[in-house]
């Protein structure tokens, strides 16, 4: 039995004329009449009486009627949900992030995706940018926010951001009056840091970026997120360098300040996924990631 057949059988059954149902059907009315026998044959029932003046379905053909329409309707809805799955419109994308990245891009992207395809299923994971490969290479995740370089060529990545360094400052320091800091006046300073096992690549750069000045950062207090970062700088701890995105995040008692002569970007974030992955859902989102980006 094919779906056709059925098809077939609702157009006689509602039209209950062959002639009618044929040019509705845009086929000719004895092929009609031949599928329509065949699935007689086929079932083992009569569908439809058929005399010279009129055309009528039996009990049978009744209740195979009712079923055939829940039939045809279901495959109506597995086609379109599968039209939609083929569109990027349904589906789970996995997404991993390193927790600077909420401050950049990623936000905005996740709000304009979500609005174009609701029905696709978010689920994010905080993950720093080692793991994050590692969870992108095992399929654990689907798309990636990190920093690169990624050293596994089976994943692809794109920058997404480049961004300089900020100085932050407690809001009383004495160098948060001015409009610029140059780096080398914090060589002095007690400095608050995340651990570089939290942020590898954020803090390998600070420090490479304190040494370039001439000096390599005094570390007083390690704070283990950016949150406690900032409430240690606001309590007077100490100083920091961070990126330029996070002065999004406003903090009462911290200031931000833009470095003297570090115009150049220092720090690129990128979005990476495995290549040859065609998911539709991924195609559509990488494509909301480069019209924030740009």
């Amino acid at each position: 039995m094919e779906f056709r057949h059925l098809r077939y059988f609702v157009a006689v059954a509602e039209e209950l004329h062959f002639g009618k149902a044929a040019r509705r059907l845009r086929i000719s009315q004895q092929p009609l009449s031949q599928q329509i026998k065949r699935l007689e044959e086929e079932l083992g029932v009569v569908l439809f009486r058929r005399t010279t003046r009129r055309v009528e379905l039996t009990e049978a053909g009744r209740a195979f009627l009712e079923e055939t329409y829940r039939t045809l309707s279901q495959a109506d809805l597995a086609a379109g949900a599968a039209r939609r799955a083929g569109r990027g419109e349904t589906g789970t994308l996995r997404i991993g992030y390193a927790p600077a990245t909420l401050y950049n891009v990623l936000p905005e992207a996740l709000r304009i995706f979500r609005g174009r395809y609701s029905g696709v299923v978010l689920e994010l994971s905080e993950l720093i940018s080692t793991p994050q490969e590692e969870a992108l290479a095992s399929g654990r995740i689907d798309v990636g926010f990190l920093y690169p370089p990624v050293e596994d060529p089976g994943i692809a990545t794109e920058v997404i951001s480049e961004e300089p360094l900020i100085a932050v400052l407690p809001a009383d320091h004495r160098l948060a009056s001015g409009e610029r800091v140059r780096l080398a006046e914090l060589a002095d300073e007690p400095f608050v840091m995340l651990p570089r096992r939290n942020r590898p690549t954020l803090h390998d750069r600070i420090v490479g970026e304190c040494r370039r000045a001439g000096f390599s950062p005094r570390v007083v207090q390690d704070a283990n997120d950016l949150h406690t970062m900032l409430g240690l700088v606001a309590a007077g701890f100490g100083v920091n360098l961070t990126l330029e995105s996070i002065h999004n995040l406003k903090r009462p008692g911290v200031t931000y300040r833009a470095l003297e002569g570090r115009e150049t970007k220092v720090l690129a974030s990128a979005v990476a996924w495995r290549r040859g992955d065609e998911s539709p859902a991924l195609l559509n989102f990488l494509e909301v990631i480069r019209e924030v980006a740009d």
